[in-house]
Order: C-alpha cells, then sequence, then structure tokens
C-alpha cells in the first residue's frame, strides 16, 4: 500500500512538472527521485518525453545518468531532449558559498589563563574523583603489512575498580567466554593509568611542557581550544617499554583539547619523539578522550576511549580500551558480564569543526 501511494504522489508530481518548463537542475532531481525508486523505465522515459527545459543538457550529464541507473528508454528520452535544447543557454555556474569567517583566536591574556587552569586542574584531578567501578572493553588489533590492514587479536573484558586513587584490574572475559587468567598475564599490548596519569605528568611543572594555541575545534558537541604541547626528553616521565627487560624515556609532543566553558579536558593525544634508532619500538602514540558520566547524583568527566598504536619495523599493534558502566564502588555494586558491548559510535570521538 505504501510502495502504490509512492508511486501515485510520484506520478501527479510528474503530470504537473509535464505542464511547466523546468530547469536543469529540477529534471536531475526527478532523474535521481525515480532512479531511487525504482521507477519503470518506459513510464519515466514517457515522462520525460513530455518535459520542455529552460537550459541545455548536454550529452555528458545523459552519459552521466545512465551511469547512475538511468534505463535505455529514459537515455534515449533524455537524449532527444537534449537535442531539443542544443539552443538553449547553459546552465549558470553555481558559486559556492562563501566559507564563514574563521574564528579569531583568543588573546594572549586568554591562552596563558587557559594553560594555568588546566594545570591546576590536571594536577587535582585524580584526588576529586570518586570511588567507582566501570566495565573496560580492551579491542587489540595488529597488522604484519604496516598499511594499517588491521585484523582482530582479541577482546578482553575487565572489571575495573578505582578505590582510593588506585586502580585495580580483574580480567572477565577474553573473546567474550569467562576465564580465570590474571590481567597482568594475559600478554600483548596493555596499558593501564588512564585516570589522571597521562593528564598530571604532561601538565606537570616538572615536565616545563611548551603550550600554544593551534585551532578551535568541536568535539562531542561542544566548542574547544585545541593547544599544541611538546615535552623533552630531559623533562619527560614517558616511558616505552619492549618486553621485560627494555625500557627507555622519551620526548613526546600532542594536542590538548579544552572544553570552552568550563576549562576540562576533553582530550590528550601524545606522539613519542627522538626514539633511539637502535630500539624496537619506532614509533608510539597514544590519544584518550575524556566524556560526563553520572555516578551518584554528580556528573564527572570520566575517560571515555583510549588508544594506543605501536610500530615495531613493519608490524603496527593497535589497542582501543573503552569505558562503560561506571558505577559508584560499594559491596553491593555489581556489573553484569554477560556479552561485550558494541564499539563507541565513531561521531563520539570524531573532531569537528568549529562552528
Amino acid at each position: 500500500m505504501r510502495v502504490r501511494l509512492v508511486l501515485a504522489v510520484l506520478t501527479a508530481s510528474v503530470c504537473s512538472l509535464a505542464q511547466q518548463t523546468l530547469t536543469l537542475d529540477q529534471l536531475l532531481s526527478f532523474i535521481r527521485s525515480a532512479i531511487q525508486l525504482k521507477q519503470p523505465d518506459k513510464q519515466v522515459a514517457s515522462y520525460v518525453s513530455k518535459l520542455k527545459l529552460s537550459e541545455r543538457l548536454d550529452d555528458r550529464i545523459v552519459e552521466q545518468l545512465q551511469g547512475e541507473g538511468a534505463g535505455p528508454k529514459t537515455v534515449a528520452a533524455l537524449t532527444d531532449l537534449a537535442t531539443q535544447s542544443a539552443s538553449l543557454p547553459k546552465p549558470e555556474a553555481k558559486v559556492p558559498e562563501p566559507p564563514p569567517p574563521p574564528i579569531p583566536p583568543p588573546s594572549s591574556e586568554e591562552q596563558q589563563a587557559v594553560i594555568s587552569e588546566i594545570r591546576e586542574y590536571a594536577a587535582a584531578y585524580s584526588s576529586k574523583l570518586p570511588d567507582f567501578i566501570c566495565m573496560e572493553v580492551t579491542r587489540r588489533y595488529w597488522d604484519p603489512t604496516g598499511q594499517e590492514f588491521w585484523r582482530s587479536a582479541d577482546t578482553l573484558t575487565t572489571r575495573l575498580s578505582y578505590f582510593e586513587q588506585k586502580e585495580n584490574y580483574k580480567l572477565m572475559m577474553v573473546n567474550n567466554r569467562y576465564v580465570e587468567t590474571p590481567y597482568e598475564s594475559v600478554g600483548g599490548a596493555t596499558s593501564v593509568g588512564d585516570f589522571g596519569s597521562m593528564l598530571r605528568v604532561t601538565l606537570a611543572r616538572k615536565a616545563d611542557a611548551m603550550i600554544d594555541f593551534d585551532r578551535w575545534a568541536t568535539l562531542r558537541g561542544r566548542r574547544t581550544y585545541v593547544f599544541a604541547y611538546s615535552i623533552s626528553s630531559g623533562n619527560s616521565d614517558y616511558s616505552i617499554r619492549w618486553e621485560r627487560d627494555m625500557r627507555i624515556v622519551v620526548a613526546y609532543r600532542g594536542l590538548l583539547y579544552v572544553d570552552k566553558e568550563t576549562h576540562q579536558v576533553l582530550r590528550i593525544t601524545l606522539e613519542a619523539t627522538d626514539i633511539p634508532p637502535t630500539f624496537p619500538v619506532q614509533e608510539a602514540r597514544e590519544v584518550l578522550d575524556y566524556g560526563y558520566q553520572t555516578i551518584g547524583d554528580h556528573p564527572y568527566l570520566l575517560p571515555l576511549k583510549a588508544e594506543v598504536r605501536m610500530r615495531h619495523d613493519k608490524e603496527l599493534t593497535k589497542t582501543a580500551k573503552e569505558f562503560r558502566l561506571y558505577q559508584k564502588f560499594s559491596a553491593e555494586a555489581e556489573i553484569k558480564f554477560d556479552n561485550t558491548p558494541a564499539p563507541l559510535p565513531e561521531d563520539q570521538t570524531k573532531e569537528q569543526p568549529p562552528k
């Protein structure tokens, strides 16, 4: 019944169109709608044969419509229409709308005030978090070609508890199967310390980070300052470990996405620099996103997703962690580990242009 109604509406609209002269844009809109609705080729061709145009239709556009799915009878009718309109003027070139004027950068005084605030915010972040538990889902990938043709290695589902500013991990499932394996012995690429340590060491006075305004952006619907930072190896606390016995401290740089209204950090990125060429890991990058979560009756800005990428020769590894089902820590608190939730939608972590 719905299909018949759509056909009736389209037929009525086309009969109306056939009684007037169309622009090229109106013709293209009609043909593409007919293709999408899978209208009979003979019927569409009959409509086209009755149309008149106010602008020239050239053969190139007819070929394009044929490639999009216009039937042979419709193409023949369009070819006739192109011949009839050959003496008509070309359609006017469309002038693209000018882009909106760029948002001016904040003043140097505003930048320094925001940087000062986020340093204080980072220093106090961990101490202001409540005790809680949550589900951590870790998806691990690898690619032996170095071309980012990712292959899934495994999925770890962990019960993470945060009590008195200390993190505790209990591995619950591997690939949706319950296990009794300690988290520390799972092997492969893992990371801990997402609840404030990366933010704290980057913005600590000791790190002496060079911080400069880079651009405006939109992240999860919020206007953000984006600051670029860099930290020398002499001031760095960022280390890369290879297997059990190789560890180096390296310089790094990255970006800080800061909420314009609250001056809280919504994202921090990190890229290791000046890694010695003899070290097995040649590249290391991290991204940590924060999102608002309600624990008890209070909203807190807590880790939403973290991703770590590394390269050893050609081989790439990627560890993507998501944090779900935050609850206030208590003896009664319980999380059901029935099934691993689907990955977060891309729009939750994709940067958008400033609005």
